[in-house]
């Protein structure tokens, strides 16, 4: 959306409008900007959900696994969990083949990987951001 239609919606004139949005991008509420590229129309892609249980659990071993996974592309996301298992992944590949070229990979660093559970995304049954105005209201109320 442009700036000119921010400012439309939020019922201020441009200028300042743009003057909060830079205060907004400096204080880190906002972190960037995307787009929602339809990945199915442009390439032939695998995507495996992986669960990551860790050996041991003081903070070093969490710190020097999460350090790999930021450097590896093909980890499209990866959440920390508490409960049965430490990480839950998205991966996303050309081919079943480069999937397991990158599991490989993982267990070849020694991070400390106990057990590994793999799922097949078959579709994507949603995916969207959170509704901002509802979290916003039960955080004031």
């Amino acid at each position: 959306m442009s700036k000119t239609k921010l400012a439309e919606i939020a019922n201020i004139s441009a200028t300042p409008c743009w003057a909060r949005l830079d205060r907004l991008k400096a204080a880190g509420f906002i972190r960037g900007y995307h787009a929602d590229i339809a990945l199915d129309q442009i390439a032939d892609f695998t995507q495996v959900v992986v669960t990551v249980s860790l050996t041991r659990h003081r903070k070093a071993d969490f710190d020097r696994f999460e350090a790999f996974i930021r450097t590896l592309d093909e980890i499209t996301d990866c959440v920390a969990t508490g409960g049965g298992m430490d990480y839950v992944m998205e991966t996303i590949t050309p081919d079943l083949a480069s999937f397991q070229a990158l599991m490989e990979t993982l267990l070849a660093a020694e991070l400390g990987i106990d057990r590994y559970m793999t799922y097949i995304a078959t579709r994507r049954v949603k995916s969207s951001k959170p509704n901002l105005t509802k979290l916003a209201a039960k955080s004031c109320g």
